[in-house]
This record gives C-alpha cells, sequence and structure tokens, in this order.
C-alpha cells in the first residue's frame, strides 16, 4: 500500500471524506493541497529531496479565489507532472463525465485510475487506490466504462465522420447537405443532418459545433 500521498482538492468537505477513506486503508502519511501550482512544486521538491510522493489524488476543477495560478486545472496539473514524472501515480477525482476528458487522462497521460465523485465517489476511490497499489490495470468507476470501452461505446460512423469533416471545412448545414447529395449519400437532408449533429453534440458533449470539431480532432476521427 501507498505510504505517502498527495492530495490536490480545493474543497474542505472533500478532503474531509478522503482523509477518512485513507484513514480506513491504513494511509495517514497525507499532504493536502488547494492549489495546483503549489501542488506541482511540492511534488517536485519532495522527488529533490529523495522523499517522493508514490500517489497523487487529484480532483479537475479549482475554484478561482483570485490567487494567480499558471496551472489553473487538474488536468494542466497531469499534463505538467507527466512531462517529468512519468511513472507517478494519478488518480483522478472528480465530477467531470465528459467521455473527451477522460480519454485524454487514460489514453494520453496515463493515469492509472478515475472516480466519478457521485453517492459511491469515496468508496470507489479506495477501491482504486488498492488496484493502483497492486495493478498496472486501469480502474475507472462502473458509471464511467463505456467512455474507455469503444465497443460499449455508441459506433461513429463513416457518415459521421465526415459530416464533422465538413463542419470542420466551415461548411454550413445547407451546404453540406447539397454536398451528400452530390455524392449519393444518405441521409442528406437538412434536417437528417442537423439531428445527427447534434446527436453528436450531445454524446460529446460539445459545446457548438466548433467544439465537436475540436473533439473530433483530440480522437484522431478527422
Amino acid at each position: 500500500m501507498f505510504e505517502k500521498v498527495l492530495v490536490v482538492e480545493d474543497f474542505d468537505v472533500i478532503n474531509s471524506g478522503i482523509k477518512i477513506a485513507l484513514d480506513e486503508i491504513g494511509i495517514t502519511n497525507v499532504d493536502y493541497i488547494s492549489y495546483c501550482d503549489e501542488a506541482f512544486l511540492k511534488i517536485k521538491n519532495a522527488f529533490l529531496k529523495g522523499e517522493p510522493y508514490e500517489l497523487i489524488i487529484s480532483d479537475l476543477s479549482f475554484e478561482n479565489d483570485g490567487t494567480p495560478q499558471k496551472l489553473k486545472s487538474g488536468e494542466e496539473l497531469i499534463t505538467k507532472i507527466r512531462e517529468e514524472f512519468i511513472d507517478l501515480k494519478i488518480i483522478v477525482f472528480s465530477v467531470e463525465d465528459k467521455p473527451y476528458t477522460i480519454q485524454n487522462l487514460y489514453k494520453n497521460l496515463k493515469i492509472q485510475s478515475y472516480i466519478w465523485k457521485n453517492r459511491n465517489g469515496l468508496k470507489e476511490l479506495k477501491k482504486a487506490i488498492y488496484n493502483t497499489s497492486i495493478s498496472n490495470e486501469f480502474y475507472i468507476s462502473p458509471e464511467l466504462q463505456t467512455t474507455i470501452h469503444p465497443k460499449k461505446a455508441v459506433e461513429i460512423t463513416n457518415y459521421d465522420i465526415s459530416l464533422i469533416k465538413y463542419l470542420s471545412q466551415g461548411f454550413l448545414q445547407e451546404v453540406i447537405s447539397k454536398k451528400l447529395k452530390e455524392k449519393g449519400i444518405t441521409p442528406s437532408s437538412t434536417s437528417a443532418i442537423e439531428k445527427r449533429l447534434k446527436f453528436l453534440k450531445e454524446h460529446f458533449n460539445a459545446n457548438n459545433p466548433a467544439h465537436l470539431v475540436a473533439i473530433a480532432k483530440d480522437f484522431g476521427l478527422i
């Protein structure tokens, strides 16, 4: 089991819950930090002193209280950590459930676990800590399993990719409809295109068409 842990979380009530969970599994050497910049400096200083942290538990979102910060989110902190500490074990504990965010953390930033802050969050966090201490297998809250298992997720078709490509080129739905008709691709009506794009935005938790394009690029779809 881990002997030295850093928790990066800015809400005291959440920290209290995490402390209880860690106490229950016998982890008592724990530091709690509320700012990402300070967390990275603490990780680096611990390493330089020869007393490195064995596990980082971090939230993704942090409230802006006016304190200047270079690293403004947990994702930025983890990206920074991975630049220097590729093997440091990291568990994310967050309310964020957007698939593309989780995919990036899992595939690109190589975190060890992703736990959803919900009713069973602390229980799942303890499971994740134990799993991370004995295994290299990625652990994720059961409710979010589909975000990392494509076979369980909605299939993205060539038709979908074509729509997103046209969006990336700046075409409006009416123009996309015309282009699909020219190529004999169906469905090609404006209403069908609008409906499918609405579905894709919801599936990827995209805020708008430009956001959908950016997510598709992150996933390597276009």
